[in-house]
Formats: structure tokens, C-alpha cells, sequence
């Protein structure tokens, strides 16, 4: 057994990449292709001192050999991340390499881009290790387009990925990429040591295969570098003040949900009794204006009933009128000597109403 150092570790995984052979033997392992010349490339964003969310980053440009025996150069942006992170993160970055004029070949094309990201968590449900995400070009009936493939064009616009879920490795050693990955399986963690910085390894699993001796003996240098292991303290160190934050950040989340429950739900009775209360201020609008309505019919009716005064009244005076006519007539007869039973044979009116009219 062997006690290397955890690639899983930023600083680890730098100095293990440092190796220009040894990244030449997981990349091409990663990718499954022949790589035979690679060359780690500088970019802006620091691995020390890096972002708030700890996201490793590492470029390369990778001499590609193909089953033709031609040769082509590809980019391989690699991404490292112990926590999960937002994929916009990822995209940002990839965003800058794809707007780098050094990405662009000499034909004027942008290189071909893969993306390996090493994430330290899951991937939702996936249960598998390793994702390959590859490109494919197809018609508009669904067929796949093999004449005139791969374009440059098409290459510059789109990229292949590939993600290994490092908590979803389980100790197998079949494959090469298989022997690879084991240095990154943290199920082999020297838990007797209580020090995560620390894999124990079975050495004799890579006997005869030099490639992974290679790396095996890099990651035991490793684990005695006295400025490796500091930097590793610090990454704990830096992590550990991260997981306080986010457990802190997570508690803030929870008492803000149930702050926005409590307020989604006086909010609701809010509505409740606004919708309530606009019922009843239309149920009042309705009654007010069938008040209004019948004022204004029994304002019409009494207007009605004032007209219907006036005309009887109107009626009244012209009877009065009449009868003082007719009483001043039946005088005049009674002077000129006619009798009341005249009078009454004349205008054809009875005796009694003839001399209630002379008396």
C-alpha cells in the first residue's frame, strides 16, 4: 500500500498536471483519443487565489492524432470544483475562450473546444461515473450528416463535453480510464490517518503499466512536499470558511421561505378581503343606484300626482264658475217672473236644485 496525495485537491491536481506526460495520459484517457503533444496554456483567472465558489480551472491545447494518421490541434478547457456551482459559472468561462483571439487557428476558424469538468459532487440523479456529451450534425429528416465532416465552421461554433462525477467512482480498474480516475476514487482516503489530504493506494493493481506508475509516483512526491501540504491546509481551511458561509446562507434561505410563506399567505387574506369588500362595496353600488331609481319614480310620481292636483283644482274653479253662471241665470228668470217649476221645465234641472240656488 501507498499513501499518496489527493489529486482532489487543487494544489495537488496543479502539480500532477504540471507533468506534461502525465497530462498527456489523462487527457487522452478522459477523452479517448490519442494525444501526442499537449501544452498547458496561461489564462487570467488565478488557481490560488481563485473565486468565491472555488472553481479550478486549467487550459490546454492538445496535439490530436485520428485514426487516418491526421493530425489537428483542439483546446481543452478543464474545470475542477469541489462544491456545487452555478453552470453559468462554467458558461462565463468558456464564454471567454471562445471570444480569445489566441483560440482562433491559422485558417481564421476557432479551434475545436472540449470541456472536461471534474466535479467533486453529483450530477442530480445520474448515477453514471463519466458523461461524454458529443456533438452530433444532422439533416432535417433526422439523419446524421457524414459528408463534409467534421467542418471547421461547424467546430468553431459548438463543443464536446465530458463530466466525471468523482463521488460516482466505486474502484474499478478494468479500462485505462478506469486506472485514471482510481487516483481520484476518494473512497480511498486514509481514514486511520483522520487526514483527507491522504490516499491509500494498492500499488500492485498498476504493476507493469509505467504510464500509471508515473503518476502514482508523482502524487507520493507530492504527499512529502512541505509546500503542498500547506497549501492543502489552506484549501481546507478556505473550504471550511465556504461551508460556513453556505450553512449560514442555507439557514438565511430557510427563515426567508418561511418569511415569504407567512407573507404569501397574508398576502392571500389581504386579497381574500379585498375581493370581499369589493363585493360588498358593488352590492351597496347596486343597491344605491336601485335607491336612486326609485326616488327618481316616486319623484315622477309625485310630479304626476302635482300635475293631477292641478288639473282638478283647474276643474274645481271652472265648476264654480259655471254654477255662479248658472245661479246668476236662474236669478234673472226668477226676476223676469218665471216660477222655480219653470225654471226647472227650462234648464231641465230639478225644482229642489232651482230653489236651493234662488235661496
Amino acid at each position: 500500500m501507498m499513501y499518496i496525495a489527493n489529486p482532489i485537491y487543487d494544489s495537488v491536481f496543479k502539480y500532477l498536471m504540471a507533468d506534461e506526460r502525465i497530462a498527456r495520459t489523462i487527457l487522452s484517457a478522459l477523452l479517448k483519443m490519442n494525444i501526442t503533444k499537449i501544452e498547458m496554456r496561461a489564462h487570467e483567472y488565478p488557481n490560488i487565489q481563485r473565486d468565491s465558489l472555488s472553481v479550478f480551472r486549467l487550459d490546454f491545447a492538445a496535439t490530436v492524432c485520428d485514426d487516418d494518421g491526421k493530425t489537428r490541434v483542439v483546446l481543452i478547457e478543464l474545470q475542477k470544483t469541489w462544491l456545487e456551482t452555478e453552470t453559468l459559472r462554467f458558461r462565463q468561462y468558456l464564454g471567454v475562450q471562445y471570444q480569445s483571439p489566441a483560440n482562433v487557428g491559422t485558417d481564421g476558424y476557432g479551434l475545436p473546444m472540449i470541456a472536461v469538468y471534474l466535479l467533486g459532487h453529483r450530477v442530480g440523479a445520474i448515477e453514471d461515473a463519466v458523461l461524454y456529451v458529443r456533438n452530433e450534425v444532422r439533416n432535417v429528416d433526422g439523419q446524421l450528416v457524414k459528408k463534409g465532416m467534421p467542418d471547421p465552421f461547424v467546430s468553431s461554433l459548438t463543443h464536446e463535453s465530458v463530466i466525471v462525477q468523482i463521488p460516482m467512482l466505486r474502484g474499478k480498474v478494468n479500462t485505462k480510464l478506469d486506472r485514471v480516475l482510481s487516483f481520484f476514487d476518494q473512497t480511498h482516503k486514509a481514514d486511520m490517518l483522520g487526514n483527507e489530504h491522504i490516499l491509500c493506494i494498492d500499488e500492485g493493481i498498476y504493476s507493469g503499466d509505467a504510464e500509471m506508475n508515473r503518476i502514482l509516483q508523482r502524487l507520493l512526491a507530492a504527499a512529502s512536499e512541505p509546500k503542498i501540504r500547506q497549501e492543502m491546509n489552506v484549501e481546507d481551511e478556505y473550504f471550511s470558511v465556504i461551508e460556513k458561509r453556505d450553512t449560514e446562507i442555507l439557514m438565511l434561505d430557510h427563515k426567508l421561505a418561511e418569511k415569504q410563506v407567512e407573507l404569501d399567505m397574508t398576502q392571500k387574506e389581504l386579497s381574500q378581503k379585498s375581493q370581499e369588500l369589493s363585493q360588498k362595496s358593488q352590492e351597496l353600488s347596486q343597491k344605491s343606484q336601485e335607491l336612486s331609481q326609485k326616488s327618481q319614480e316616486l319623484s315622477q310620481k309625485d310630479q304626476e300626482l302635482s300635475q293631477k292636483d292641478q288639473e282638478l283644482s283647474q276643474k274645481d274653479q271652472e265648476l264654480s264658475q259655471k254654477d255662479e253662471q248658472l245661479k246668476a241665470s236662474i236669478q234673472a228668470l226668477h226676476n223676469n217672473g218665471l216660477s222655480a217649476e219653470s225654471i226647472s221645465a227650462l234648464l231641465q234641472m230639478s225644482t229642489e236644485k232651482v230653489i236651493s240656488m234662488l235661496s
